[in-house]
């Protein structure tokens, strides 16, 4: 069977992470991007759910309180230091 060559960019710590992890199962690179490739086929499709990240109540609701404190900052307490805030608390 011929060989072709793919050229993918990838983040190097996402590639170092994935490295070391195919590494510890026995694969190479090239071995784990042909199971996908190859999974995707069978499954005719990503073999894989994909959907956005919806975060939960309490994430929302600090996200929320983040956007009211850059919108009204001066109802906040603002501190010069870390050391400032761990005494204050």
């Amino acid at each position: 069977m011929a060989t072709t060559n793919i050229n993918v960019r990838v983040d190097s710590v996402l590639k170092q992470e994935a490295e070391a992890l195919f590494n510890d199962l026995g694969l190479s690179m090239s071995a784990a991007i042909n199971m996908f490739l190859r999974s995707a086929i069978i499954h005719d499709g990503i073999p894989f759910e994909i959907k956005r990240q919806i975060p939960n109540a309490e994430t929302k609701a600090a996200l929320d309180e983040y956007e009211e404190m850059k919108k009204n900052p001066e109802k906040y307490r603002h501190y010069k230091s870390f050391d400032e805030m761990i005494n204050e608390v």
